[in-house]
């Protein structure tokens, strides 16, 4: 799994003109990515290095703020633009694999106690944000 945690002020998710997830900062926008290869041995690992990610005020982490987080699945983080002008998706796993997982990291994520907000897997989203820094890391399991 692969993950962009931005340290946002505040940000939403919208879906045919409906907001569909929102968080005010201080917390983490996620975009999260899944690669065909990844199993649910990586769910609990993410979701621990998301919570505890020490890059908030202070060098503390959602977990010790309480702080939100908006986590957004993004197949196009595993696009390979290596040849050509036209990215590759062989890298990410098929919706199949990769709803699944991102729901399982959510849950994860809301069993530590964190107060999570979405996107809809699939959908096409406008994802907004206020960067906080800006301050945005490169997270993989």
């Amino acid at each position: 799994m692969r993950a962009v945690a931005a340290r946002v002020a505040r940000a939403s998710v919208t879906v045919d003109g409906a907001v569909v997830g929102s968080i005010t900062g201080p917390g983490l926008l996620v975009l999260l990515g899944v690669h065909r290869d990844d199993t649910p041995a990586a769910v609990p690992v993410m979701a621990r290095k998301l919570h505890e990610l020490r890059i908030l005020s202070g060098e503390r982490s959602c977990a010790e703020l309480g702080a939100p987080l908006l986590v957004v699945s993004q197949f196009t983080l595993y696009g390979d633009t290596r040849k050509g002008r036209r990215p590759s998706w062989s890298f990410a796993a098929p919706p199949g694999v990769a709803e699944p997982l991102v729901d399982a990291v959510v849950a994860a994520l809301r069993e530590r106690g964190a107060v999570v907000e979405t996107g809809v897997f699939g959908a096409e989203m406008a994802v907004e944000s206020v960067n906080d820094g800006p301050f945005t890391l490169l997270v993989e399991s």
